[in-house]
């Protein structure tokens, strides 16, 4: 198993259920109020730690008991946490998401000690890039933090791979030709690219992201499943598991980063590893919460197998 390294955000989720996403000016009523560890790096390390992948996370908490508990979830699931950073002048970051009954969400995230995650925090532990096959980025933490360990991790080898969420236009070249794998949704690439999103059009889409330097292109594209464009131009498209009971999206993208991940450090092909990630997405999104809501890989095995005599 090849060892993987997350450099990230860590958030302390107020999850709130509602019966609609709000509109502009409405004042609503919350259901129920949950207190769940998140973060999209922190979803990730945790979710390869649960799948069993060997991984280390690189974040920022604060010193309280929020950054505590975070800590201690991601070692219960086995991530290393012995490099995450705690802030004495910073609070750990927040993120309030409402979420309705049919699963969909709008997250609103506050930075606090995420925005301590800066390039000395990073050259500081360069041991951890080194000692790394591969290294996970996001876009919670400041950008040129995610240029500078992007760059360190490709100058020693490592593979380099993506998930740009949340997604910002006009990412430098410098940041795309580090990347061996990005991992956007149908939102993200159209943001990345500048083009409106039309799924006759995805190949285009991804080959504008090639252009810019990045090798492979995996685009997410929720209940329609998802496309890989790969760097010899060969393409797969994989179909949703329609079955599934959505119940909360909130950390879909995360579990399906985590499985890739996973799959391409135990030595599946990307196609393979593809397909275990989608396999993790949707038990994610059948369960409530962000770390909460993530599988083993015994319970994504048996639902693969299951999933499989279903259609015999």
């Amino acid at each position: 198993m090849k060892k993987i390294l997350v450099i990230g955000s860590m958030n302390m989720d107020f999850v709130a259920a509602v019966p609609h996403l709000p509109a502009l000016g409405e004042t609503m009523l919350a259901q129920s109020l949950d207190l769940v560890p998140g973060g999209k790096g922190a979803n990730q390390a945790c979710a390869i730690g649960r799948l069993g992948g060997h991984v280390a996370m690189l974040g920022c908490v604060g010193a309280d008991t929020y950054g505590e508990t975070l800590c201690a979830n991601l070692a219960g699931a086995g991530v290393d946490v012995s490099h995450v950073c705690r802030k004495e002048q910073a609070s750990t970051s927040i993120a309030v998401i409402g979420v309705t009954p049919q699963g969909d969400n709008s997250i609103l995230v506050l930075p606090g000690a995420n925005s301590g995650v800066d390039p000395a925090y990073i050259q500081a532990h360069l041991d951890l890039l080194e000692e790394c096959d591969m290294v996970v980025l996001q876009l919670e933490i400041p950008l040129p933090t995610v240029i500078y360990a992007a760059r360190e991790a490709k100058r020693r080898g490592k593979m380099v791979v993506l998930d740009p969420a949340p997604a910002v236009p006009d990412l430098p070249e410098e940041l795309y030709s580090c990347v061996d794998l990005i991992k956007p949704n149908e939102t993200e690439l159209s943001i990345l690219t500048g083009r409106p999103y039309r799924p006759k059009y995805l190949r285009e889409s991804a080959q504008a992201l090639q252009a810019k330097g990045v090798k492979n292109v995996l685009v997410t594209l929720g209940g329609d499943g998802s496309y890989l464009l790969k760097e010899n131009g060969m393409e797969k498209r994989l179909y949703a598991n329609q079955a599934v009971n959505v119940v909360d999206t909130t950390a879909a993208g995360d579990g399906y980063m985590a499985g890739l991940c996973v799959g391409l450090a135990q030595g599946q092909s990307l196609d393979e590893a593809t397909e275990l990630a989608a396999a993790v997405s949707s038990l994610v999104v059948s369960r409530r919460g962000a770390q909460t809501s993530i599988p083993t890989l015994k319970e994504v095995l048996e639902a693969q197998a299951g999933w499989r005599n279903s259609k015999k």
